[in-house]
């Protein structure tokens, strides 16, 4: 029943992704409408899913994790699709902004997708953890994408920080070798869920850390650079996790 709720509702916010994009070319009204439709629609989308989360049991908390964190993608996606529609609106079609346009759209797409198969995933307990290890995956891909980014970050932080995330690192490299190891459902969706956290946490603390006033532009080139290899290197490990 959720199940067929969150397809269907999917699929609106597909729709509502395609309205958005044709309607950065068209009229303010239009914009608009297609912003408070697919606002309406991810609000109802997100309340199926919760329902679809709760239904599994409270002897399940980490695959409930697993589904919080596909429609919380979602959302994000669709925020940064509508930040990219607000920014291309009204520009020719050979625009910078227009290309944003279209690599938010492709982003909120595959975040459905992800969202649908970690959905059909969750009623097949033999596939839960290579499903929630492949989202963990393509979530870290998408952060590591904002990493590289020439956006500045809204605050900084001291190296410090930067240094206490890398413990959270440390912790997850030792669950994944576990869950490779032990090859057991639950051990591995506990690793995508811990390893999406300290990657994130990890590569925020380390943009924002190399962003400080203190920090000269050698260093901060350094700094992301050994964000990326780390990022790229736990990637590797996540990907044999996978194949194992």
């Amino acid at each position: 029943c959720y199940r067929e709720n969150i397809l269907k509702t999917a699929k609106a916010l597909v729709e509502d992704t395609k309205l958005l994009v044709s309607g950065a070319a068209s009229s303010q009204d239009k914009l608009a409408q297609a912003a408070q439709s697919s606002a309406n629609t991810i609000t109802q989308l997100a309340e199926v899913v919760k329902l679809g989360a709760a239904s599994l049991g409270s002897d399940d908390p980490e695959t409930q994790v697993v589904l919080i964190n596909a429609i919380k993608d979602v959302a994000k996606a669709l925020s940064d699709l509508i930040g990219a529609t607000k920014g291309a609106a009204s520009k020719p079609a050979d625009d910078p902004s227009m290309y944003q346009l279209k690599g938010a759209a492709k982003v909120m797409v595959t975040n459905v997708t992800s969202l649908l198969k970690t959905v059909k995933a969750v009623e097949d307990e033999a596939t839960r953890g290579t499903r929630a290890l492949e989202a963990t995956i393509e979530y870290i891909k998408q952060e590591l994408t904002v990493f590289q980014s020439s956006e500045v970050p809204e605050k900084t932080s001291s190296p410090e920080e930067s240094i206490r995330m890398t413990k959270g690192i440390t912790m997850a490299t030792a669950k994944a070798v576990a869950a490779g190891n032990s090859c057991r459902q639950e051990d591995v969706i506990a690793t995508a869920n811990l390893s999406r956290k300290a990657v994130s946490d990890m590569l925020t603390a380390c943009k924002q850390a190399s962003y400080h006033p203190d920090v000269s532009e050698e260093v901060r080139e350094r700094a992301l650079r050994f964000g990326t290899e780390c990022t790229l290197g736990y990637l590797e490990l996540l990907e044999h996790v996978l194949l194992v």
